[in-house]
């Protein structure tokens, strides 16, 4: 959690210096108010607009005995209220939670997931997402969207001022021209990083609570595996057309993960794997 906080306060920092290199202290205001606006909306009925984005439906105990369940066996064990469980009609093993907050969750697995794990393997699946909703993740989520969002803006801001005759006048505004002109391309860079940083960091932290909750980090390790396999033969198509969802996933559910590793929500799955083996040999041992 102190790294998420930390990246928190960088991506916090580089707002008020963006704010200040390129539109003032008026700029900076607006931009971070619009953006807030954005992304407070985004996170009260972002559950229901990925949920009829990924055409997910209802399931029952009747429907999916096994996963509804376990679902419910988990979050008995975690102590958060039974979410809501849907399924998502798709060959591409994956699964993601979604909600507010654990009165208001969601967790959904596609039906390619249900055929190749194991009892064993989907507590470990379920127990990761439970644990992003125990750990209030989509609030972490949206506090960083809105200041990525807000230093997007300022530079746009910056953008259309130098359209509307910025950058006229002395050797000392050209000077302050070149240098806004920098920060316009590089802030918004630097701020998708730190965003996708603290997206990775909740990753790790959601698949150790998830290992806890579950009962064996073994089964998450191995179900992660049979995932990243999954995924490269059957990528989820409706993530390909919206990959502003992809951060949602256990496993990235988009094309291109070795070559883009830098600009992943996720960490590699290797060392997800690696780290969930080693607590499993230290309960052994």
């Amino acid at each position: 959690m102190m790294h998420t906080t930390l990246l928190l306060a960088g991506l916090s920092a580089l707002l008020l210096v963006v704010g200040q290199a390129l539109g003032g202290h008026t700029g900076m205001l607006i931009a971070l108010i619009v953006a807030a606006a954005m992304n407070l909306g985004s996170y009260w009925f972002s559950d229901r607009v990925v949920l009829r984005l990924y055409r997910a439906r209802p399931a029952s105990a009747q429907d999916v005995p096994v996963l509804f369940d376990t679902v419910r066996m988990l979050a008995q064990r975690a102590g958060i209220p039974m979410p809501k469980v849907y399924l998502v009609d798709s060959d591409a093993p994956n699964a993601f939670a979604t909600g507010r907050d654990p009165e208001h969750a969601a967790v959904v697995a596609t039906t390619g997931l249900l055929r190749i794990m194991s009892r064993g393997e989907l507590a470990g699946v379920m127990a990761h997402e439970l644990a992003h909703v125990q750990h209030r993740d989509t609030l972490i989520a949206a506090v960083a969207a809105t200041l990525a969002g807000a230093i997007a803006m300022l530079a746009n801001l910056f953008q259309w001022a130098l359209i509307f005759g910025g950058g006229r006048g002395s050797d000392d505004r050209d000077g302050g021209l070149f240098g806004g002109l920098l920060m316009m391309i590089l802030a918004p860079i630097a701020a998708t990083l730190i965003q996708m940083a603290v997206s990775r960091s909740r990753e790790y932290a959601a698949d150790a609570r998830g290992a806890a909750i579950a009962g064996n980090p073994l089964w998450l390790a191995s179900a992660l595996r049979k995932l990243s396999a999954g995924s490269a033969r059957a990528p989820l198509q409706t993530a390909e057309r919206n990959p502003a969802t992809a951060h949602l996933f256990i496993v990235n559910p988009l094309r291109g993960r070795d070559l883009a590793q830098l600009f992943s929500t996720h960490p590699p799955v290797e060392e997800r794997i690696r780290r969930l083996e080693a607590a499993g040999r230290g309960l052994v041992a």
